[in-house]
């Protein structure tokens, strides 16, 4: 039996599931999810990955993924969507509202999902890791009012 100690906090319990729904992504360079939440409720999850119907990225459906462009090079060439941008359109598709949601994500957002949070009407993301090129989506997201933070324990570079 757990004593009361033992048990995590809702970032804790939100990211660490976060962390499985990542396992799923079949992206061969990063594993990346988010999970948006609304009253303490998972109303929507996403992974990165290539679109429905388009070949997986493991079994060479993304050319940049596939290559060996470095980190945060090549980017056009990429076909996968990013974890925050599938559970985003996960709840459109669904028609489920994220208005005032919590978003947390493995990684902190790239300059698109920013936007697609702020357009989205999410009012705060928690991130795990910090993503090397999220610059100016950290700015942007600042400036819309969207709470940026990184999991409590975890190291925030600055921007």
């Amino acid at each position: 039996m757990s004593s009361q100690q033992d048990r995590p906090d809702w970032d804790e319990y939100f990211m660490e599931i976060a962390k499985v729904v990542a396992a799923r992504s079949n992206c061969s360079r990063r594993h990346v999810a988010a999970v948006i939440v609304k009253d303490k409720r998972i109303i929507s999850t996403g992974y990165n990955g290539t679109p429905r119907g388009i070949k997986n990225c493991n079994e060479g459906g993304c050319p940049r993924c596939n290559s060996d462009a470095p980190s945060g090079t090549a980017l056009e060439e990429c076909l996968c969507s990013h974890g925050e941008e599938n559970a985003i359109v996960q709840a459109a598709y669904h028609g489920i509202s994220i208005k005032g949601a919590t978003l947390y994500t493995t990684f902190s957002p790239c300059l698109l999902c920013a936007k697609m949070i702020i357009n989205g009407g999410i009012a705060e993301v928690v991130f795990n890791e910090h993503y090397s090129i999220d610059g100016t989506a950290r700015r942007i997201l600042q400036e819309a009012g969207v709470i940026l933070r990184a999991l409590p324990g975890k190291e925030d570079k600055p921007q």
